[in-house]
């Protein structure tokens, strides 16, 4: 039996010309997350990062606070889906993130403006109509996840870890937890827009089957700072 624990990265830069990168609020959330594998976790864990930098950032502020020797597995089967050019499809102005952050900065509600947009978005990427269109398709993203976790559980079985932790992002994990619930894609982009900054979901392997064991662990964040608890 092992354990996967699958970590959203810290918050990333929205409305920064590079959204793919820690803020300084990201990088206390993934030292926070250091710790709490340091005082949970007896046994250094099999570490996976996706290639993307909030993923090796987190992963690697999060390591220097626990298990600073354990080396980084890079896969790029981890990554996000471009977030940016799918919700670009839908709203063009996420192809000029300062102004959207101009715009988000006025409303007194951002967060339900932001959902409203990403249901769009992701209701017309899901909806294969607009395939053509996109980089990298729905159906590709999420067979693509599929076969990164599937590909970490031979790892698991091959190497005997009994824990093995995988830096990664919102979506990914989300598809991750649909495989094992049997969820269909608008119930897995419905679990997507909950999971918190450097939130931890938490998979058992055992007798060849996956079973989720939590979801969204999220509390240990807000145990020294409520201000570091975000979703953005």
């Amino acid at each position: 039996m092992s354990t996967i624990y699958l970590v959203r990265h810290g918050q990333a830069s929205f409305g920064a010309a590079s959204y793919d990168q820690l803020s300084a609020k990201g990088e206390q959330q993934a030292q926070v997350v250091g710790d709490f594998f340091k005082q949970t976790l007896k046994q250094t864990p099999l570490v996976l990062a996706g290639s993307m930098q909030r993923h090796q950032q987190t992963a690697q502020l999060a390591l220097s606070q626990s298990f600073h020797n354990a080396p980084i597995q890079t896969e790029s089967a981890w990554n996000e889906f471009d977030h940016q050019h799918v919700f670009a499809q839908y709203e063009p102005r996420f192809n000029q993130p300062e102004l959207l952050k101009q715009d988000v900065d006025l409303l007194a509600n951002p967060r339900a403006y932001l959902a409203k947009i990403f249901d769009g978005a992701i209701d017309r990427w899901i909806g294969a109509q607009y395939d053509h269109e996109y980089h990298e398709t729905w159906l590709g993203f999420q067979s693509r996840v599929e076969q990164a976790l599937q590909s970490l559980c031979k790892r698991i079985d091959m190497t005997k870890h009994r824990q093995a932790v995988v830096f990664s992002s919102g979506g990914v994990i989300s598809v991750a937890v649909g495989k094992v619930l049997g969820l269909n894609a608008k119930q897995i982009f419905a679990l997507n827009w909950s999971i918190a900054n450097a939130s931890i979901t938490t998979l058992r392997w055992t007798d060849g089957r996956l079973q989720l064991l939590s979801f969204n662990e999220h509390h240990y964040l807000k145990t020294g700072d409520a201000e570091l608890l975000t979703w953005i």
